[in-house]
């Protein structure tokens, strides 16, 4: 793979950059090599962290040093081809629209001359590819949100925003997962708790994931709280099926 690069991030990591865009095939190609990587057997790798477009390797060097590491990477970079990628799983997650919780649904409405329940359709109608995380812990960075709806950042940023809201910049959409500031313009909220310290797997999400987000009623997102605050609450998940982000 001739467009591949391997970048040196520090002296205990490195980054794997497949390509200069956004896009799932892009996406797809990093999520085979690190599979293969995962399944190489290479010794001193503590973490991988994939990104847009490529994947950082955070690795022991007392363990492995740079010079074999990189020539154990470049060598999956042959098995890539016969890497079996699994379908991606959707994550469902729940969303009250609008009101206290979505003060800027209105706004995004009119700004794209829709009504704001064609807003809350069209965003619930596709299903987003998580390509990374980060920002705050389990801050998703989605593709796949169609252009009707796009809106821009607000002009002064919110000092401070729930978890759980959901918002579009641009033409990105996302939830913020814990309290923190931001300039989104808010369309909903998710009861779903997007990243919690004390679950035995604190981020809920995972990079290669997609999302789908559906309409609930204040009474069901009552429910889900509730649920959530008992630590009984599970989303729903299901593969997806193969087809067009």
């Amino acid at each position: 793979m001739a467009d591949v690069r391997f970048l040196t991030t520090g002296d205990t990591s490195l980054c794997v950059e497949f390509g200069n865009e956004i896009s799932p095939t892009l996406n797809t190609k990093i999520r085979a090599f690190n599979i293969a990587l995962s399944g190489s057997g290479i010794p001193g790798i503590v973490e991988t962290v994939p990104t847009y477009r490529s994947l950082m390797i955070h690795y022991d060097p007392e363990v492995i040093r740079y010079a074999p590491l990189l020539d154990r990477l470049r060598s999956l970079l042959d098995q890539l081809d016969r890497v079996s990628v699994p379908p991606s799983e959707v994550l469902e997650i729940p969303v009250l629209y609008g009101g206290d919780v979505g003060p800027d649904l209105d706004f995004v409405a009119r700004h794209n001359s829709k009504t704001p329940e064609e807003v809350v359709k069209i965003h619930t109608s596709a299903e987003y590819l998580i390509y990374m995380l980060g920002f705050t812990p389990g801050f998703t960075y989605l593709g796949g949100m169609s252009q009707e709806i796009a809106a821009p950042r607000l002009k002064n940023p919110r000092v401070k925003i729930p978890a759980g809201s959901v918002g579009i910049a641009g033409s990105q959409t996302g939830v913020y997962p814990i309290d923190s500031p931001g300039g989104w313009q808010l369309i909903g909220r998710t009861p779903v708790r997007m990243y919690d310290a004390g679950r035995d797997k604190p981020i809920l999400p995972e990079a290669g994931q997609y999302i789908k987000f559906y309409p609930i009623d204040q009474a069901e997102f009552d429910a889900i709280a509730a649920q959530e605050a008992a630590g009984g609450y599970v989303c729903r998940r299901h593969p997806r099926e193969e087809g067009p982000v």
